[in-house]
C-alpha cells in the first residue's frame, strides 16, 4: 500500500473532520471545564519506530487519576461526562489533530503507553511499530483492547499484512457507525 496516498487521505479527512466537528468540539470543551476544569488530556504514547509523541484527547477521567493503561484504571475515575464521551467515542476526536500533524493515521494500531512493556514486546516481535499508530483499526472494530497484549499484537500484525485502501475505508466506516468498543476500565 502506498503510504503517501494514505497520508494525503489522513490529512484531508482529518482536516475536514476537524472543520465539521468544530462546533461539537467547542461544546465539549465548555462542558469539560465544568466537569473537571481541564477538558483536554495529553499523554506521551509510543509512536512509529518507538518514537514518543503527545496524544491529544478529551479528558474522561478525574484529574489526578494515575497514568495507567485504561484497562488498569478504576471505573470510578471516569466522570459522568467522560462516560458519555467514551460511549460515543467523542473523546477520540481531538486525535484528528495528531493525524493532521502526522503523528498518527486514521487507521493503525492504537498507541500504547511506554509502561505497557508486554504489549510493546509483542508488537516489536511482529513489526507493528513500523507503522503509524491509528485512531481505529482491525482490533478496535473487533472489540480487542490492550488488556490482551498478545491477542492485540497478533491482530495488529494481521491488519498491517492485509492492509489496503479498501480496508482503510472499511475500518473508518465501521468505527463511525459504532462497531467495536474502546478500552474498558476496571469495574469496581
Amino acid at each position: 500500500m502506498n503510504t503517501s496516498i494514505i497520508r494525503i487521505l489522513d490529512f484531508v479527512i482529518s482536516l475536514f473532520g476537524l472543520l465539521i466537528t468544530s462546533p461539537l468540539l467547542g461544546i465539549v470543551v465548555i462542558f469539560g471545564f465544568f466537569d473537571t476544569g481541564s477538558p483536554i488530556f495529553i499523554q506521551e504514547r509510543v509512536g512509529k519506530k518507538m518514537r514518543a509523541f503527545t496524544l491529544i484527547k478529551f479528558r474522561t477521567m478525574s484529574i489526578g487519576t494515575q497514568s495507567l493503561a485504561t484497562h488498569m484504571t478504576s471505573s470510578s475515575s471516569v466522570t459522568k461526562l467522560g462516560r458519555f464521551l467514551r460511549k460515543t467515542k467523542i473523546d477520540e476526536l481531538p486525535q484528528l489533530i495528531n493525524v493532521l500533524k502526522g503523528d498518527m493515521s486514521l487507521v493503525g494500531p492504537r498507541p500504547c503507553l511506554f509502561s505497557q512493556e508486554e504489549l510493546i514486546r509483542e508488537r516489536e516481535k511482529r513489526g507493528v511499530h513500523a507503522v503509524l499508530p491509528g485512531i481505529t483499526g482491525l482490533a478496535q472494530i473487533n472489540g480487542i483492547d490492550m488488556s490482551t497484549p498478545q491477542k492485540l499484537a497478533k491482530r495488529d500484525q494481521q491488519m498491517i499484512q492485509d492492509f489496503s485502501l479498501t480496508s482503510y475505508f472499511k475500518y473508518i466506516l465501521l468505527t463511525a457507525i459504532g462497531k467495536g468498543s474502546g478500552d474498558r476500565v476496571n469495574s469496581d
